[in-house]
């Protein structure tokens, strides 16, 4: 079962969380494979999708943002474009676009930074917008600030976060086609809770790259590889990483609670989307074809949308008149 472990290091300004998805991430690969228009991720995009996935479901639940966070990466090469959105509750969601053969073993850069112009974009988008609120979004380059190309995308994320935060984040991710797995430690704020779209103190950014715990903490960190993350369990990996520090661990998010695959899509979302098309445009779709089909990226469900179909989506709703009872008719 997918789950998420969360700690602190007691009397130590660093916390930590480890994140396992199984059969969610299992569920996400399984529906693509199913797709007959798409076939299976390429390797390479699977492992670099499960770990966005992981890192992903990971800063979600370190913010607790009451709304959906979407980590994407897009740039010039075959992979065109990577989506993961986490709900508040933890349902997530992910899709990768690609363009082309990606080879076997391709890097970061290889797919998607080709000529150093792909982005890493991070948005929280709260649940209740006030009218003309717009979603937080940060972006950041795919390279470091010598302009070399970075080829992890947890180094990618560990630089966002320090421009973010001001807080030094060290992030471990791996993935194959059974499991996606992270695990995050990070400097804990100077005041009050870290936050993505938060302004950071002064006395945050005195404190990066300075702090000697966290520095402890992540070089023992450093030493997990991506085989025994993927491999042992959560309890083994903080045992055999922490056994000597004085770690404080939460009760695990499991069952309903954890990490879990869940599609948003609906028909009345893509009947929307024929809406923002246009009647002139539908139509036009329609007298080349005898239905819209629109498939949802992440979860491979089909909507078959006739004339009939469309042409209930432009009519507007017949409003009914308001029957008075008899004893307001004079």
């Amino acid at each position: 079962m997918s789950e998420m472990h969360q700690f602190l290091f007691d009397g130590l300004p660093v916390r930590g969380q480890l994140v396992r998805l199984t059969e969610s991430w299992q569920e996400i690969l399984h529906r693509r494979a199913e797709n007959a228009e798409t076939g299976a991720y390429p390797l390479s995009v699977q492992v670099l999708l499960g770990e966005m996935t992981a890192a992903a479901t990971l800063m979600q639940a370190l913010l607790k943002f009451d709304g959906d966070l979407v980590l994407q990466i897009f740039g010039n090469g075959p992979l065109k474009l990577a989506v993961v959105e986490v709900k508040s509750d933890l349902s997530l969601r992910s899709t990768a676009k690609t363009i082309g053969a990606v080879e076997p073993g391709a890097t970061l850069t290889q797919m998607v930074n080709v000529n150093n112009q792909g982005k890493c974009a991070i948005t929280l988008d709260p649940k209740s917008r006030f009218p003309g609120q717009q979603p937080y979004q940060g972006v950041v380059p795919l390279f470091d600030d010598l302009g070399q190309p970075i080829d992890r995308i947890s180094e990618v994320l560990e630089h966002y976060m320090l421009q973010s935060e001001q807080l030094d984040t060290k992030l471990i991710l791996a993935a194959n086609d059974k499991v996606a797995a992270g695990l995050l430690v990070q400097r804990m704020p100077v005041q009050g809770e870290g936050n993505l779209s938060a302004k950071s103190t002064q006395a945050d950014e005195d404190q990066i790259g300075v702090n000697e715990d966290f520095k402890r903490i992540a070089m023992l960190a450093s030493t997990l590889s991506p085989e025994e993350l993927l491999s042992l369990e959560p309890d083994a990996i903080l045992h055999r990483l922490f056994w000597d520090e004085p770690l404080m661990r939460y009760e695990p998010l499991k069952g309903s609670n954890a990490p879990r695959f869940v599609c948003s899509c609906s028909k009345e979302r893509v009947s929307q989307m024929i809406l923002g098309l246009g009647q002139e445009e539908a139509e036009s779709i329609l007298s080349e074809m005898p239905n819209i089909e629109v498939g949802c990226e992440f979860c491979g469900r089909q909507y078959v949308f006739d004339a009939i179909d469309a042409a209930q989506i432009f009519t507007p709703p017949v409003v009914k008149p308001q029957v008075l009872p008899p004893e307001h008719l004079h």
